[in-house]
């Protein structure tokens, strides 16, 4: 029997939860015109600041590889202050003890010994990288920039509960999308930010240089910070760019860079300058042809000699993705339990794994009814949603399960919470989900939020914007 979704501003019917009361009179109360009006507006600035994502491959009338603007939702996601805390808690709890992982898989290995992980989940992972056994990375920190998917949906007790969907510690995208719906939304809505104590965001550059200089091996107060991308044909190039300028620091690509003395340099008009931390973009596989893939041309050759060497400092680390495949996921829980001796303040989404037969059989069995994902897959891509899809859909999928189990993992459908959105027909609910950015460097900090991202296809539960899905503006309500 599926539960009823949970609505994050009505508690009923007519009933508006209390930390949306003030917005929701305020909402009552615009013309329709106004509202449109604005969504226009909206619009005009986006393109016109290029604003816009690539979307590869797509199979629609816009074809595939076009520049597509991200919907931008005007009514924003409101989260009331104690619930910000315990997932601000939970989230500074689960990327240290990710963290503590990724540093034991490349040292003592002790989770492993105790029986916790099994050692083929790491060892026989595509993103288990062996060139970083035995590397010391400053403070052991691997992923200091990591954007952890939450989804809310309702309890056995029909309450909303924050669930863990997914966490991204390689290359997590999105926050530049964050910061320009706050700037749009006191843009078109200033009035709104006089009458509510909404929590800032704008300091994320701040917080993300600071973080970047934290692990820096050089001891200059100001070590030279570069942002690594793989260049403007890149789904992400917006914000590579977007962030590179607002931390003041240059955005570079794999030409740019070389290698002398066991030091990287980057080319400049004035001849080259030492790189202290470099921001990448880009994936370990096309990092340094010389390790990785020797036709890459978006790295720098002996780049990775460098950074095992301790003279230059990556970010994210090498080898952070044997933390976020999803086969890894489901273990989360007892990592927090077996690192931090604590009991996990986020939960997991219950999840079945391919590659252990009771769950494959229920997997194959209970197809219809569940979402199953590849374990590599990313972007919305490689996945099955059971209740949305054709029998022809779920038996091509049952099929190339059986064929590679291990490859595969599958979750219920959850009921993702809905928030009252604008669409064409005026105001509807559709689903969403948050993206929080955690900074790990010296500390772990993060500014109150995130992406909230929504599906805006009436009845979708696909949010990704690769998937047609749109943003909001996030707002922590301060007591």
């Amino acid at each position: 029997m599926s539960r009823p979704m949970f609505d994050e501003m009505h508690a009923s019917a007519g009933d508006v939860r209390e930390h949306y009361r003030h917005y929701a009179r305020w909402l009552a109360e615009q013309a329709d015109e106004s509202m449109a009006a604005r969504r226009e507006e909206a619009e005009m600035i986006f393109r016109r600041v290029g604003i816009t994502f690539a979307v590869y491959g797509a199979k629609d009338e816009e074809g595939a590889g076009t520049e597509r603007l991200i919907p931008f939702d005007l009514i924003p996601r409101i989260i009331p202050a104690h619930e910000w805390r315990t997932m601000e808690e939970g989230l500074v709890q689960r990327v240290t003890a990710l963290n503590r992982f990724i540093h034991d898989v490349y040292h003592g290995q002790e989770i492993i010994k105790a029986g916790v992980i099994p050692a083929e989940q790491i060892f026989q992972n595509a993103q288990f990288r062996p060139e970083m056994m035995g590397v010391d990375v400053p403070h052991q920190i691997y992923s200091h920039i990591a954007g952890i998917d939450i989804v809310r949906a309702p309890n056995a007790e029909g309450e909303g509960e924050y669930y863990v969907l997914e966490d991204n510690l390689r290359v997590p995208s999105g926050v530049s999308y964050m910061l320009e719906d706050r700037k749009m939304m006191m843009r078109l809505f200033p009035e709104l930010f006089g009458e509510n104590r909404v929590a800032p965001v704008a300091h994320y550059p701040d917080l993300l240089l600071e973080t970047l200089r934290a692990v820096s091996p050089a001891t200059t107060a100001e070590p030279t910070v570069v942002v690594l991308t793989p260049g403007m044909y890149n789904s992400a190039y917006f914000e590579h760019a977007f962030l590179a300028q607002q931390m003041g620091v240059e955005l570079v690509e794999g030409q740019d860079l070389f290698v002398k003395d066991n030091f990287v340099y980057m080319r400049t008009t004035r001849g080259p300058r030492r790189v202290d931390v470099i921001y990448r973009r880009v994936d370990d596989d096309f990092l340094d042809p010389l390790v990785f893939r020797p036709t890459s041309t978006l790295g720098c050759a002996g780049l990775l000699d460098v950074y095992r060497s301790g003279n230059v400092s990556i970010c994210n680390g090498v080898g952070t993705g044997v933390a976020d495949d999803k086969s890894i996921y489901p273990y989360v829980p007892k990592m927090i339990e077996f690192y931090l001796g604590q009991k996990p303040i986020l939960s997991n989404v219950p999840t079945f794994m391919g590659r252990n037969p009771e769950d494959l059989k229920y997997m194959l069995a209970h197809m219809q009814d569940l979402v199953v994902k590849e374990v590599h897959g990313a972007g919305g891509y490689g996945m099955l949603v059971g209740p949305a899809s054709t029998k022809a859909e779920i038996e091509a999928f049952r099929q190339a399960v059986a064929a590679h189990p291990e490859g595969y993992i599958a979750q219920p459908t959850l009921s993702l919470s809905t928030c009252p959105t604008y669409v064409k027909s005026g105001v509807a609910p559709r689903h969403i989900d948050l993206r929080p950015f955690v900074l790990s460097g010296k500390e772990v900090q993060m500014v109150p939020g995130g992406l909230t991202r929504v599906a805006l296809k009436e009845g979708s539960l696909v949010v990704n914007s690769s998937q047609g899905g749109g943003t909001k503006d996030t707002w922590v309500l301060e007591d």
